[in-house]
């Protein structure tokens, strides 16, 4: 085997040899071409230099490219990823856990005439509103031990079963607790823990084709005049007569002597009871986080 390999040895050798006689050749005549034979020179340079312009300017081009596109997706990650962090942390200040009310109110529920929890088809409904609302309570035993994410419906799920509430009364769409839950969890709504992020409001009645917009108005009367015009409100309470900590209701309606009625997804009773317009004011949590703490809810026209 050795020996067969020192005989291939010359023949390589004498091929390289060859090789870079006809490149060194090939040099020298173009060389010789550039200074007698202009014309030739650039006739058989001038494409070639031209592609590798071409091909640098595309690689260039493309490398720029890709960087513009770089930066965007890392500006577009780092802001969805710091809007994320403002609702989780949102969300841990309004944790929203069922339980029952710091405080106790002593106003006994309404008389049927003004508003009533009747059933229909099936399906509860509160009465007496701008419109009849399909209601859910999150602890009915046909979904509280159904999962919100990790968490269970009857323990956290006050948002996801207030915009059901919205969505079933307000469109065709038929849904109920579970399956807003599970369509809160896969479009990023829930928070574990904590409940839902806020922007669950505006989110959902958008994806849903409802308007929705932040009510900053904050007196009773501006509060009033919006529900009168046929509008639903959202809104998340602080600690109070509905929660101990954080906790999203419905606003569905006023009665003649100007009391506001609720849809509570955790208190039929609650949903009977008319409230003091000023209380639910004072009552409103802190945060501002995606338009809270108060939504308003129309159909388009």
């Amino acid at each position: 085997m050795k020996k067969k390999e020192k005989r291939k040895h010359p023949r390589r050798t004498f091929l390289l040899i060859l090789l870079l006689a006809c490149l060194c050749i090939g040099g020298v005549e173009l060389v010789a071409c550039r200074y007698f034979a202009p014309e030739l020179y650039h006739r058989i340079t001038d494409p070639v230099v031209q592609a590798v312009v071409s091909t640098a300017q595309a690689c260039s081009s493309s490398v720029h490219n890709a960087v513009e596109d770089a930066k965007h997706f890392y500006r577009e990650t780092q802001a969805e990823l710091a809007l994320r962090w403002e609702e989780y942390v949102a969300a841990k200040e309004a944790e929203q856990l069922a339980s029952e009310p710091i405080l106790d109110t002593d106003t006994p529920i309404s008389d049927p005439a003004i508003t009533e929890l009747m059933t229909q088809d099936g399906q509860q409904i509160l009465t007496g509103g701008s419109v009849d609302i399909t209601y859910f309570c999150q602890a009915d035993e046909a979904w509280a031990m159904q999962p919100y994410g990790s968490d269970s419906i009857g323990g956290y799920g006050c948002g996801p079963t207030v915009m059901a509430m919205v969505v079933a009364s307000m469109t065709e769409v038929e849904t109920d607790p579970v399956a807003m839950s599970a369509w809160a969890v896969s479009h990023g709504y829930w928070a574990r823990r904590s409940g839902s992020a806020h922007s669950i409001v505006p989110g959902t009645a958008q994806s849903f084709g409802l308007q929705v917009e932040s009510f900053a108005p904050r007196t009773p009367e501006e509060l009033k005049t919006a529900l009168t015009s046929g509008k639903l409100m959202v809104a998340l309470m602080g600690p109070g007569h509905f929660t101990q900590r954080g906790h999203f209701i419905l606003l569905r309606g006023v009665t003649l002597s100007g009391d506001i009625l609720v849809a509570d997804p955790n208190s039929p009773q609650r949903s009977l009871t008319v409230w003091d317009a000023q209380l639910i004011l004072n009552e409103l949590s802190h945060s501002t986080s995606s338009g809270a703490p108060l939504w308003a809810i129309s159909i388009p026209n």
